[in-house]
This record gives C-alpha cells, sequence and structure tokens, in this order.
C-alpha cells in the first residue's frame, strides 16, 4: 500500500461526497461478510484498521480469541453504482483480516491466496487467471425454480428475455472497473455466462466475489432471481465455473513454446500434470456443496474425467487451440469449479497443485480426444482415465490426506473447512428426500 494510494481514497470519497463506505471480506466458505463505516472514520481505518468480533464468522475465530482487525485495501476501492435516486453514495473497498496485534490471521481465505501467489512469485511465476461464471435466473428465490426463458446456447431474443439483465450487470461492472469479455445465454434455460478478463489472481477473487454480488443486486432491481447455485434444474446441465490460468514471467507467458507440438511449454506441462493428478484432492474446494456433486455426473458436459484434451470438452482440463500471435493466450482451462466456490481458496488449491507439478516436474500424459462420455468403463480403465469424487463423502474422503491442500489453505482454514464440510455431508446424509418418500413409501 502507497501513501499515495490512501491519499486518492480519501480526495475521491470527499470529492464525491460518499457518505458510506463498507468494508468487505469473505468467510472461509466464501459468503460476502461486510460493516460500513463513515469517512469520519476512514482515514483511521486505512491506516489502522477497524475492530470487529470474529466469532461469529464462520471459520474465523472462537469466543474466546475474537477480536479481529479489517484493514482496507486501498487498490480494491469503488463505489458501487447500485444507488437508486435520492440514496446515498455508497463505496467498498475488500479487507485484509489481521489479529489485533497487526499480524495476518490465518483463518483469512485472501490471505491463503496470498501466501500461495507468494510462492508462486518466489519460483519467478505471476499467477493469471480468467473464471466463467455461469448463473440462472429465477423468478423469485423459491424451491418452485420458475425460469424466465427456453433458451439455449448463444440464443438471442425473444428466447433470451434476460439480455438487458445481463447489458446492465455488464455495465455495473465495468463502472468498478471490472473488465468483462463477453456474454451470452448458455445452454439451459435461463442459464447465462459473463466471462471476466483474465487478470491476477488476486484482483480476480476479488472481482469474482464483486461479480456475484452485482449479478444478484441487479436481478433483484429487475424484480428477480439471480442464483450460483451449482445444479438448480433437475435434467437440465449445471453452472460451472471454468477458470482459465496461466504463469507469467514478467511479459512473458511461461506456459507457451512455438517449438512443441502442443504449443505447451515444460512449464505448462508439468503445471497441468499437477493439475490432474491433485484433482481428485482439490475438489472439495473447488466443488465445495452437496449440490456441486450433482452437477458432476456424465451426460450435461460436466468434466467429471481426469484427463486433458484441447477439442475435448468431456475432458478435466482443456487448452484451447493456439492462435499465431496470441502467445500470450496459452493457458490450461481446468472445468471442475463451480460459482459457489470460494474463489480466494479454489484459485489458492489449484495453484498449489500447479506449482506442485512444476516442483516435481511432474509428466503430461497424452491428450484424450475421443468423447470419454462414450467410452465403456472398462475402455476408460484401459486408457488409465480416473473421474472425480462421485459426492462430498468421498470428496472429503480425498482432501482430508491432501498435503497440497492443506499447504494451499494453512492448518487453521483446511481443519475448519474439512470440519464445516462433515457436518454439511452428515446432515445430508440423514435427510430423508422427496424422492425417496414418492419411490419407497407405497411399495416398502
Amino acid at each position: 500500500m502507497s501513501d499515495q494510494s490512501v491519499e486518492n481514497v480519501l480526495k475521491i470519497v470527499k470529492d464525491n461526497k460518499v457518505q458510506f463506505i463498507r468494508l468487505w471480506f469473505t468467510d472461509v466458505l466464501g459468503f460476502l461478510k461486510s460493516f460500513a463505516i463513515t469517512p469520519a472514520e476512514l482515514e483511521g481505518a486505512l491506516s489502522d484498521g477497524m475492530g470487529f468480533d470474529g466469532s461469529s464468522i464462520e471459520g474465523y475465530a472462537r469466543i474466546e480469541e475474537s477480536d479481529m482487525m479489517a484493514k482496507p485495501d486501498p487498490t480494491t476501492f469503488t463505489i458501487l453504482p447500485f444507488r437508486k435516486e435520492g440514496e446515498p453514495v455508497v463505496a467498498r473497498m475488500f479487507c485484509d483480516i489481521l489479529e489485533p496485534n497487526g499480524t495476518p490471521y490465518a483463518g483469512d481465505p485472501r490471505y491463503a491466496l496470498k501466501r500461495m501467489i507468494k510462492k508462486a512469485n518466489d519460483m519467478g511465476y505471476e499467477y493469471y487467471v480468467g473464471p466463467e461464471l455461469e448463473y440462472f435466473y429465477f423468478k423469485d428465490n423459491s424451491t418452485k425454480t420458475e425460469t424466465l426463458d427456453a433458451g439455449g446456447y448463444f440464443d438471442l431474443t425473444p428466447l433470451d428475455v434476460s439480455s438487458n439483465l445481463r447489458n446492465d450487470t455488464i455495465l455495473a461492472l465495468e463502472k468498478m472497473g471490472i473488465r468483462v469479455e463477453f456474454s451470452h445465454h448458455e445452454v439451459a434455460p435461463s442459464q447465462h455466462e459473463i466471462d471476466l478478463h483474465y487478470d491476477e489472481a488476486l484482483k480476480m477473487a476479488d472481482s469474482a466475489m464483486t461479480y456475484r454480488l452485482t449479478v444478484k443486486e441487479i436481478a433483484l432491481q429487475h424484480g428477480v432471481y439471480a442464483s450460483f447455485m451449482p445444479k438448480p434444474l433437475f435434467g437440465q446441465n449445471g453452472s460451472g465455473m471454468h477458470t482459465h490460468q496461466s504463469l507469467f514471467k514478467g511479459n512473458e507467458n511461461a506456459f507457451y513454446d512455438k517449438n512443441d507440438e502442443y504449443f505447451l511449454s515444460d512449464i505448462a506441462k508439468h503445471y497441468i500434470a499437477g493439475l490432474l493428478k491433485h484433482a481428485k484432492e482439490i475438489s472439495l474446494v473447488v466443488a465445495q456443496w452437496v449440490n456441486s456433486y450433482k452437477r458432476l455426473v456424465p451426460g450435461y458436459e460436466a468434466p467429471v474425467y481426469i484427463s486433458w484434451a484441447r477439442r475435448n470438452r468431456s475432458a478435466l482440463v482443456r487448452v484451447p487451440m493456439y492462435k499465431p500471435g496470441k502467445e500470450k493466450a496459452t493457458r490450461a482451462e481446468f472445468r471442475a469449479p463451480d460459482p459457489a466456490c470460494n474463489p480466494y481458496l479454489a484459485f489458492a488449491v489449484m495453484l498449489s497443485a500447479g506449482l506442485k507439478g512444476i516442483k516435481e516436474k511432474y509428466e503430461l500424459p497424452d491428450p484424450v480426444e475421443e468423447d470419454i462420455f462414450h467410452m465403456s468403463e472398462e475402455e476408460r480403465k484401459d486408457r488409465g482415465i480416473e473421474s472425480l469424487p462421485g459426492n462430498l463423502g468421498e470428496a472429503i474422503a480425498e482432501t482430508e490426506k491432501s498435503d497440497v491442500v492443506r499447504e494451499a489453505l494453512g492448518d487453521h482454514i483446511f481443519n475448519k473447512f474439512i470440519t464445516n464440510k462433515k457436518i454439511e455431508w452428515d446432515n445430508y446424509r440423514i435427510h430423508v428426500s422427496k424422492y425417496e418418500l414418492e419411490r419407497y413409501l407405497p411399495i416398502l
């Protein structure tokens, strides 16, 4: 943080008559948390942080050690564009969570990602990501899941009645300095996607959190409901967060090699091999909900098979085809994450798996360009193609023994996250569903 950036924030607040500044941070599960301060408190907050009780924040501190400090990052300052005429001007900043003595708090997901980024930096790399967050619009947040349209992939009006919703969302994001590449209707009815331009991982995690809130705010303004639930509709595609990623050395893309058959450097191959080898272990973090595994089933364009390819979208990792003159665009697309994950932790574990591959020089297997969905189980076994965990319980078992995930999250978040997921899985297992009653009660 530079003094100048702090001075700029104070000046912008004064010049724009900002009345409230929301301090944003996330809990371990990726839910956005916030409290507001007035401009009179801003200078002190920027220099010393603001104290708050962390005992009620999921995955944070126990009650006897609950004092926390939220220190705003001035580089994340922006005025929120959701204000209606006559309402106060409100801005926001993301915060780093600190112990009372000023040291980083081990339970802060933003800090976990910062630590992994520093490890990449120490190896000479900058980590860039570009997520594709899909979501649904519904008429309300009831369990009826009533869609707004019957549109399909890339459909335009009148089938896609939500173009204005997407347009307003994009305009709001760009007002906050978040670059959007493009948007379109997705495969399922009322399903949409807005792709963010790739950026440094910490900025992108902040942007992903802002994106999710913005999509919901704009939907609310239009009288509808937006959901990032991975699989809200039976028999339809779920929502993913395909994450494009690459490592740079200065201005050079460390993933590109003009002399390679696939235009992939050894660094890229080792990184992708790391993603593949540790895919089962990191699934719990990138697909963290019971419902996530309703999406990760064959037949709905879901990437359940651990393999890589260039054209094949049934593979877990896809390397988009190289275009001459687009060396910087060489990247790996990891397709398992869904948009309901905690982006700070998801980016951290993907980076951890990739760096492990680089450090230990994992060998990348041959690509699988055939449609894996149509292979028999014997064919997949012969080809050495494994699958992601089939449910949250299997994912927990894989993650519990993972050094890669523990290193990425740190002991505090690792243990809190596992504990929370075990509770979720136990609650799901003892629930008697409507399906079970309808199917078994009349016959058993």
